[in-house]
C-alpha cells in the first residue's frame, strides 16, 4: 500500500516538478547582434547628469545632418540621470521634468531617423549618478525597455555591494533575453572581474578598464579611483586581443573626440580605437562640432579598417624612440598599419617592409613585403603612397599618427 500511494504521489506532483523547466533560465546573449564594433553616440562624457528629451533629439537630428549616420554610426544612447521614480508597483519611470513625452515616444523619434536607442542602468541598488538601479528589478526593466523599443542598454557597476559580477550581468542576460527585444548589452564592469573572460556569451561588448579622460596622456587621481588618459587606457588592452572577436568586442571605453584636445591627439586617439577594433561611442556635443571634429569622426577609409568584417583586433609590433607600429590583419589579405608618436615632438618613421615581415599568431595572417608586394595609402592625407618595394619614410607629428592601409 505505502508503495502504490508513493506512486501515486509522484503521478500527481510530476507535472509540477517537470514544469519547474519553464524557470531554468538563458543567460546567452542575443546572437547576431554588433557582429562589427558597435557605433553611435553617449550623453556621459560631455553632458553628464544633464540630460533631456529635448538634448537627445537634436543630437538624434545632428547624427542624421552631419553626415555621422552616412559614415555608420547608428546608436543614440542615454547614459545615467534619465531615472524618475519606480512605481507601486516597482516599474521605473523616465524623469517627468525633463523626458515629459515619456521614453517610447523618444525613441520612436529616434527610430523615425533610421538610428537606434540605447539606454543605461546599474546592476547595483543604484546607479553611478545616485538614481534607481536595476538590482532585483532586472526582469521588470527589461521588460519596460522593451516596450519602449530600446535597441541598446549600457549596464554599470556602481553600489553593487555584495555581487559577483558574472551572476550579475547574466541575470540581466536572462531578463532580456525574457523580455524578448534584441538589445546590444553593454558590460560596464571596469575590467575588475576580467570580463573578457566571461564576457563574450553574456553581452556584445566589456569595458576593459575604468574610465576614460579627456587627456592624452595623463592620469586623473580622484583618490578612491583613477580615470585614464587615452594612453594609458591603449597600454591597458595588452593581453586582451584574442578574446575579442565579431559579436564580442573588448570596450576601451567611450570617445573623447571633439571635448578638448587638439586635433593631432583627437586623430591618434580615433586611430587608436579603430586599431584596436574597439566600439565607437562618440561623447562630445554632436550638435556642435568643428569641421575638424567632423572629419575626424567620419573619415570612412579609417572608419573601414575598425568595421572590418574579419574583426580582429591589432597589436603593437615594434617601438623605436617614442614611435610605436601598431599593426592589424583585415580581411581579403589586408592589413592596417598605424605608426603612433607618442612623444610631444616630432619622431621620423623609416620602415623597411621587406626587413619586417610578420605573422599574426591569433590570426594566422602573413604580412612579408619580400615576398608580396602591397599598395599603400595614407588613410587621413587620402592619398596613394606607393608600394612596399620601397622603405615607408615620414615625419610624424607630436602626440599624432601615420596610418596606412596595405593591399596586395
Amino acid at each position: 500500500m505505502k508503495k502504490l500511494l508513493l506512486f501515486l504521489g509522484l503521478l500527481v506532483a510530476g507535472p509540477a516538478f517537470s514544469q519547474g523547466n519553464n524557470y531554468v533560465q538563458n543567460y546567452k546573449k542575443f546572437d547576431g547582434l554588433a557582429m562589427t564594433p558597435p557605433m553611435g553616440w553617449n550623453s556621459w562624457n560631455k553632458f553628464a547628469c544633464n540630460v533631456d528629451e529635448k538634448m537627445i533629439r537634436e543630437v538624434a537630428d545632428a547624427m542624421v545632418s552631419s553626415g555621422m549616420k552616412d559614415a555608420g554610426y547608428t546608436y543614440i544612447n542615454i547614459d545615467d540621470c534619465w531615472h524618475g521614480d519606480r512605481d507601486a508597483e516597482g516599474f521605473i519611470h523616465p524623469d517627468a521634468k525633463r523626458f515629459p513625452s515619456g521614453m517610447k515616444a523618444l525613441a520612436d523619434y529616434v527610430h523615425g531617423k533610421g538610428l537606434k536607442f540605447g539606454v543605461y542602468s546599474d546592476a547595483g541598488s543604484q546607479t553611478c549618478g545616485g538614481r534607481p538601479g536595476s538590482r532585483g528589478y532586472e526582469f521588470q526593466d527589461a521588460l519596460t525597455y522593451a516596450s519602449w523599443g530600446v535597441d541598446y542598454l549600457k549596464y554599470d557597476w556602481c553600489n553593487t555591494q555584495g555581487l559577483k559580477a558574472e551572476g550579475a550581468y547574466e541575470t540581466i542576460t536572462a531578463a532580456l533575453r525574457k523580455a524578448g527585444r534584441p538589445m546590444v548589452l553593454s558590460i560596464c564592469e571596469w575590467g575588475n572581474d576580467k570580463p573578457w573572460t566571461w564576457g563574450p556569451t553574456v553581452g556584445q561588448l566589456w569595458r576593459t578598464t575604468g574610465d576614460i579622460y579627456n587627456c592624452f596622456d595623463c592620469i586623473n587621481d580622484h583618490g578612491s579611483w583613477k580615470s585614464w588618459g587615452v594612453m594609458q587606457i591603449v597600454d591597458k588592452q595588452e593581453g586582451l586581443r584574442q578574446y575579442a572577436g565579431p559579436g564580442h568586442w573588448n570596450d576601451p571605453d567611450m570617445l573623447e573626440v571633439g571635448n578638448g584636445m587638439v586635433v593631432n591627439e583627437d586623430r591618434a586617439h580615433f586611430s587608436m580605437w579603430n586599431m584596436l577594433a574597439a566600439p565607437l561611442i562618440t561623447g562630445n556635443d554632436i550638435r556642435k562640432m568643428s569641421p575638424a571634429t567632423r572629419d575626424i569622426l567620419t573619415n570612412k577609409e579609417v572608419l573601414a579598417v575598425n568595421q572590418d568584417k574579419l574583426g580582429v583586433q591589432g597589436f603593437r609590433f615594434a617601438t623605436k624612440d617614442s614611435v610605436e607600429t601598431w599593426l592589424k590583419p583585415m580581411a581579403d589579405g589586408k592589413w592596417a598599419v598605424t605608426f603612433l608618436n607618442r612623444a610631444k615632438k616630432p619622431r621620423a618613421v623609416d620602415f623597411d617592409w621587406k626587413a619586417n615581415p610578420v605573422t599574426d599568431d591569433l590570426s594566422k595572417a602573413q604580412l612579408n613585403a619580400a615576398t608580396t608586394t602591397y599598395k599603400v595609402r595614407d588613410l587621413w592625407a587620402k592619398k596613394d603612397e606607393g608600394t612596399t618595394k620601397k622603405p615607408f619614410k615620414a615625419t610624424v607629428p607630436g602626440h599624432d599618427v601615420a596610418m596606412l592601409l596595405l593591399w596586395k
